[in-house]
């Protein structure tokens, strides 16, 4: 999806035209009074909603439908539905079945979807709107390499978020690059890097160029990063902070995940009844709608379990089912963590 940076009344304007909505509606569907909806339809590019209003802004076009980020594309660059409109408009419907395929781990379609874009065009002769869409199929792939635990070398997350990254910061889209510099981070924390993650998290939690949900997340990474390295008293604070400001912006996902950190770091810390208190909570609050997630639940709650010595034959009996489940659909990384765990058990 296009992000902005800065808005201004031109941009409101197009997001309400995307959405189909009168003033009247988008002025209730953000929260806003009517007359400062009428105010940027008058005044478009000369006036600016205030920060706090950004951000409401940042959240309305974040959870619109994929049709209407098409529009509001249209809206704002009319100008890249002139030349190869068609083949732009079934390469974009090609990227939204491709993040679906992602989220549900179905790598392969998912692959052949990006490489059908990726290996038909030559990105220096395209134009902006064929290297946005470049780009973004770029970082599609770099989440399927890094799901799949390719972390490293010529054919992995890190060379596909590097070349995006580079084309978005040739387009002038900095959220993008700072998205894929969150990526990059990410990938720096699974390939053990863990200090260096640690650092780069904490300066996108205070990057303005980011949206408020994913400075959270990127804070509650600097404690990921450090409750591997054992500092898991600091780590803990960190997290806690996150899964507050998850709270505040109205993320129940990213709140359950925080627990399921949370309770991986108080296990980190030798407190097992903590540990449980906050993995129960996520169990039962989190989804586990992809097998992703289904895995790295059960790969927390069987470490939790494993810790014990009166649980330890359940906690081998999550880790195997968890096993099956990233050996299924080639989720690597994640079978070598359980093995890792077991390891360690066994040592």
């Amino acid at each position: 999806m296009v992000s902005v940076q800065q808005w201004t009344g031109r941009e409101a304007s197009a997001l309400r035209a995307a959405l189909r909505m009168s003033t009247r509606a988008f002025a209730e569907h953000l929260g806003v009074a009517l007359r400062t909806v009428a105010k940027w339809e008058s005044l478009g590019v000369d006036t600016q909603p205030r920060p706090d209003t950004q951000a409401i802004l940042d959240t309305a076009l974040a959870r619109a439908d994929a049709a209407a980020h098409t529009r509001f594309e249209g809206v704002l660059f009319p100008e890249w539905n002139s030349e190869g409109s068609a083949d732009y408009e079934t390469w974009t419907e090609d990227i939204e079945r491709a993040v679906v395929c992602v989220s549900r781990q179905d790598f392969p379609f998912a692959s052949t979807l990006l490489n059908r874009w990726l290996g038909s065009h030559d990105p220096h002769r395209l134009d902006h709107k064929g290297l946005y869409l470049y780009g973004r199929s770029l970082v599609l792939l770099g989440d399927l390499q890094r799901d799949q635990g390719a972390i490293l070398g010529p054919l992995s997350a890190l060379h596909s978020y590097r070349t995006a990254r580079g084309m978005f910061s040739e387009l002038d889209i900095p959220r993008r690059v700072a998205q894929i510099e969150l990526s990059l981070a990410v990938v720096q924390e699974m390939s053990g890097r863990l200090e260096a993650s640690a650092r780069q998290y904490e300066l996108l939690a205070a990057d303005e160029r980011l949206s408020l949900r994913d400075r959270a997340r990127a804070q509650l990474w600097v404690g990921t990063a450090l409750s591997k390295e054992g500092n898991n008293e600091y780590a803990t604070n960190v997290m806690t902070a996150a899964t507050y400001a998850f709270e505040d912006l109205g993320e129940p996902e990213d709140w359950s995940v925080a627990h399921q950190k949370l309770a991986l770091a108080h296990r980190g810390a030798g407190d097992l009844k903590q540990a449980l208190q906050y993995i129960d909570i996520a169990r039962t609050t989190g989804t586990v709608d992809s097998p992703m997630q289904r895995v790295r639940l059960d790969t927390a709650y069987g470490h939790i379990l494993l810790s014990d010595t009166a649980t330890r034959n359940d906690g081998l009996s999550v880790l195997e089912q968890a096993a099956q489940v990233a050996r299924q659909f080639g989720l690597s990384h994640q079978l070598r963590s359980i093995e890792g765990i077991r390891s360690d058990q066994q040592g």
